[in-house]
C-alpha cells in the first residue's frame, strides 16, 4: 500500500534496515494507517500484533522500536523529525508519539487514499 513512502521516510530519518526495529516500525506504520486504534493501544494491540507476525515477543518489539527511535534522535535527521512533527519536540518522543508523527505525515502527504 504505502510501502515505498514508509521506507523512504524511515530511511530519511536516519534509520536503516540493519536494525530489527526498522521492519517492526514499517509494519507498525502500515497497521496504524489501516486502523488508528493501534495508535491508541500501542502496548496492548500494536506490539503483540507485530510480535505475532515476526515470531518475536512483545517486549523485544517494544525494545527494538525504542532503539530505532533513539538512533533517529541521537544520530539521525532530527531536523526532518522536527519538521514533520508540526509541534516542538522538547525531548525524544515516545514510541506512541513517534508512530503518530510518522503515520500522520504519511497520511497527509501521500497522494493515495488510505482504506
Amino acid at each position: 500500500m504505502h510501502d515505498r513512502e514508509i521506507e523512504l521516510l524511515i530511511r530519511s530519518l536516519g534509520i536503516n534496515a540493519t536494525y530489527r526495529g526498522y521492519r517492526y516500525l514499517c509494519y507498525g506504520i502500515k497497521l496504524c494507517l489501516k486502523d488508528e486504534d493501534y495508535l491508541l493501544c500501542i502496548s496492548k494491540l500494536l506490539y503483540p500484533e507485530i510480535a505475532r507476525v515476526f515470531h518475536a515477543s512483545s517486549c523485544s518489539v517494544e525494545r527494538d522500536i525504542r532503539t530505532v527511535i533513539r538512533v533517529c534522535w541521537e544520530r539521525g535527521n532530527t531536523r526532518l523529525l522536527h519538521d514533520i512533527a508540526l509541534h516542538p519536540l522538547l525531548g525524544r518522543p515516545t514510541a506512541g508519539e513517534f508512530m503518530d508523527i510518522l503515520v500522520s505525515h504519511i497520511r497527509h502527504t501521500c497522494s493515495m487514499p488510505v482504506f
